[in-house]
């Protein structure tokens, strides 16, 4: 019995940890990220397509194009860098979602050090 009470136990807490995640809601449409650095609050907004992300932060426009790995993971590789560091593709990776929006994380690629975010879709 105890055995029983300790399995059962066990997988309920198990099932609070896995949230499900839909992050095909998220492939396409127009979303808003904001982060902070050094204190300020910096916004940006992009439309991603079912081929590319045009992202427009402080007046500029980015293109990039995305390559999914599966449902919650993708690559981006902008079209036009400008520079050396531009050129690198980073990995994208959801790792929870909310009916409006997702939690992820992002790092150039092979690089081990990850950053996280928050986005909200603003339009389908």
């Amino acid at each position: 019995m105890k055995k029983l009470c300790i399995l059962i136990c066990s997988v309920f807490l198990a099932s609070c940890y896995n949230q499900e995640r839909k992050c095909t809601d998220f492939k396409t449409g127009t979303f808003l990220f904001e982060q902070e650095i050094n204190g300020e609050k910096h916004t940006s907004t992009f439309v991603r397509t079912d081929m590319y992300e045009i992202e427009t932060y402080n007046g500029r426009t980015d293109t990039a194009s995305i390559r999914w790995v599966n449902d919650c993971e993708y690559v981006l590789q902008k079209i036009n860098p400008r520079n050396m560091s531009e050129q690198k593709a980073v990995q994208m990776k959801i790792l929870t979602t909310t009916v409006n929006g997702y939690t992820f994380e992002y790092s150039i690629v092979g690089d081990v050090n990850k950053q996280k975010g928050t986005i909200t879709k603003i339009q389908q």
